[in-house]
């Protein structure tokens, strides 16, 4: 059956309900992986303080935490086609909670690093959980909402991360704080517990999926959301997807594409609150309200983007006009000429023109991935974002112990700025990609 036909079968109020319980449970998990990316860097100052340690070895925690994220983003799709996604999702969830926990009860290094690395694994099984509950469980009509749900809650457990860490750190301690946190994703694993039912297995009631002749997906149907075959099959699928990789520049773009957003974003996430400190005397209350700002004002922007996707056919010219006015609003708050107060407004902007850029970026992807690409070209592209996510904390870091209190926003600006060229050059080689497989198709006999 294809998508449209999908349609066609009657809609309930029972599907309904169950449809937004389920997009409800996704967009609450997915925020807690948003939030628990920020745990760390929001306890670098009581880290400092506490144990004397520098930006670098600080940014090293979030470096780890990433690297290993990337690494189990690029192959745990295959376990999410084995076993199901709801166990792969209460595994990371549950990482999470020990991660958190860890480190609350560290005495030193080791330990933040391992609640570090433990934290990137649970990590690193999002994405591939998401978009396959999303996928095989939500029915066709609601998968828009399913979607664009996702993409914000995501951005509010960015929000929230600041504010909560901060606020308990306040009235209490850094301790406490990570405690809490883990307490905090220990109930969405509670929650996940209670509603295991809902998110397991592959089919969406009244709505048959079924492989076309050939034994391809359904019309319609990504193959991301068709199950994995054997062994053999998946690794012949992971050789097939480096080898597209290997021949198919665009998809190296857009992977560089993914590593600058990300090294940018890192920069704002992780130094906002001690540049803030050091440019503008903004005390970390009110840092940490800044940070959270940028990512509401974010969530915002990726509203309208996402109307901004179906109105125009050339995305990649929205992705790089609003990088770039990002990027300029960065480099001048790193100029100091502004008042504090004005300061926390131009962060809220510059929030806002990045998260427009944001749900484009899947449209990129699509216009570049190969026909009948697998799961894996995803997970390897978007594993892009991770890498630059751990590229960025220790060599933002480097530039504040040297003395640069700006360096991080001019280094996001510069990061904005190489993404938006990027946007452009891969539209252009996924137009001339486009261009030239219809005339070699023409030159072929019939």
């Amino acid at each position: 059956m294809d998508t449209q036909a999908s349609f066609n079968v009657p809609d309930s109020p029972e599907l309904k309900r169950r449809d937004w319980k389920i997009i409800s449970l996704v967009g609450m998990n997915h925020a807690c992986s948003h939030f628990f990316q920020l745990v760390i860097p929001t306890l670098y100052l009581a880290l400092a303080s506490e144990y004397g340690y520098d930006f670098v070895k600080l940014g090293m925690l979030a470096s780890t935490f990433y690297v290993v994220s990337c690494l189990g983003q690029a192959s745990s799709g295959f376990i999410v086609d084995r076993i199901g996604p709801g166990p792969v999702l209460r595994f990371g969830l549950a990482c999470f909670v020990v991660s958190g926990g860890l480190i609350g009860l560290s005495n030193g290094y080791f330990l933040l690093m391992l609640g570090a690395i433990i934290g990137g694994v649970g990590n690193s099984i999002f994405h591939p959980v998401d978009y396959s509950i999303i996928n095989l469980r939500v029915s066709p009509r609601r998968l828009g909402h399913a979607y664009s749900t996702h993409g914000f809650t995501g951005n509010l457990g960015w929000a929230l991360t600041p504010v909560f860490m901060l606020a308990i750190i306040h009235v209490a301690n850094w301790r406490v704080a990570a405690f809490a946190a883990a307490a905090l994703v220990g109930t969405a694993l509670l929650l996940t517990w209670l509603a295991r039912d809902l998110l397991s297995g592959n089919d969406v009631p009244g709505v048959a999926v079924s492989p076309a002749p050939g034994g391809e997906p359904a019309a319609g149907l990504s193959v991301a959301t068709t199950r994995a075959g054997p062994t053999g099959q998946a690794r012949q699928t992971v050789m097939g997807t480096l080898a597209e990789l290997l021949i198919k520049p665009a998809l190296w773009g857009a992977f560089l594409f993914f590593v600058f957003t990300a090294m940018a974003l890192s920069a704002v996430q992780n130094y906002t609150i001690p540049m803030l400190g050091s440019v503008y005397g903004v005390d970390i209350v009110l840092a940490g309200t800044a940070l959270s700002i940028y990512m509401v004002a974010s969530a915002a922007g990726m509203i309208l983007g996402g109307f901004m996707v179906t109105a125009t056919p050339h995305t990649e010219r929205t992705i790089a006009a609003t990088l770039v006015l990002a990027g300029v609003l960065l480099v001048v708050l790193a100029g100091g000429a502004v008042a504090a107060s004005f300061a926390v407004v131009l962060m809220g902007f510059a929030g806002f023109f990045s998260g427009i850029a944001n749900p484009s970026r899947d449209m990129l992807i699509r216009r570049v991935a190969p026909k009948g690409a697998a799961g894996a070209v995803y997970g390897l592209v978007y594993s892009g974002i991770d890498l630059g996510s751990s590229i960025g904390p220790v060599g933002f870091g480097l530039l504040l112990d040297a003395g640069y209190d700006q360096g991080p926003w001019y280094g996001s600006a510069a990061a904005f700025v190489i993404a938006a060229f990027l946007a452009i050059w891969v539209a252009k080689a996924a137009n001339l990609q486009d261009g030239v497989a219809p005339r070699r198709a023409a030159g072929k006999p019939a």
